[in-house]
């Protein structure tokens, strides 16, 4: 499903239709309140698969020494600590999220772990990235594109800011190939989700909004064709885990 309206008064919010300028503080206040359990809950909502499907993003990504990365809406800093160990002392590799909870985070996670010399902050929104034109060599989006307000202008600032031949990784949920999976997922999601997310982060009413925006977001197909709208070439995607997660991938010409 795509949420590209003809009429941009409104989006959704999960199942919900809320004003378009409200949404990016409505998705603020739920990852404010998820911020110092999101690495947690992870392991739990996905019996730690989102490990491998972020492993396989990094091996899908190309990225080598040298490299210049920005990872959008990337929270606590995973793939930005495997990325920072790829590029060496003379790549870089921007972590970008628009919520500061998250940054600090992933900032404080980061340096724990003894990341600064070629890593750097930035708190910025996917739809209008702060950064020159074809800056960087590859972009990654992890778990962060359906919680967008307007995913085509974000598509677009992403081909804007990469590098000609630089490429984009988009990895987010989405629909399972098999009905018999889907159906499973479905009892997971809005029964046993919030569930967790009520005795592990205090908090059921945000992990409802993440198992809604899942069923918001664009299917495989649209998500290409999206990206191929947007000016990239060379689009495709790959399935992981019956395809509960993609792996989208195209190319700025």
């Amino acid at each position: 499903m795509s949420d590209r309206r003809q009429d941009k008064k409104t989006t959704h919010f999960g199942f919900k239709e809320v004003p378009v300028e409200d949404k990016a503080s409505r998705v603020a206040e739920v990852f404010h309140s998820v911020a110092g359990k999101y690495d947690l809950m992870n392991d739990l909502m996905s019996g730690g698969v989102h490990r491998l499907w972020k492993r396989f993003t990094i091996e899908v990504s190309g990225v080598r020494r040298g490299h210049k990365v920005l990872d959008i809406a990337g929270g606590t800093g995973d793939l930005s600590y495997k990325f920072s160990r790829l590029v060496g002392p003379d790549g870089l590799v921007v972590l970008a999220d628009i919520n500061d909870s998250m940054l600090k985070v992933g900032r404080d996670r980061l340096t724990d772990r003894g990341i600064s010399g070629n890593l750097v902050v930035s708190q910025a929104d996917a739809q209008q990235l702060p950064f020159p034109d074809n800056t960087f060599d590859c972009i990654t989006i992890a778990f962060g594109l359906r919680n967008v307000t307007d995913k085509d202008m974000a598509l677009r600032s992403m081909l804007r800011v990469l590098k000609p031949g630089g490429r984009l990784l988009v990895l987010e949920f989405s629909k399972p190939r098999s009905e018999l999976l889907n159906k499973a997922y479905d009892t997971y999601s809005f029964r046993l989700l919030p569930l967790m997310g009520k005795l592990v982060a205090n908090d059921s009413d945000s992990y409802s909004y993440l198992a809604e925006s899942i069923r918001m977001h664009p299917d495989q197909a649209t998500l290409k064709q999206m990206m191929e709208d947007a000016g990239f070439s060379n689009c495709d995607y790959h399935d992981l885990t019956g395809g509960i997660v993609a792996l989208h991938k195209g190319t700025k010409p």
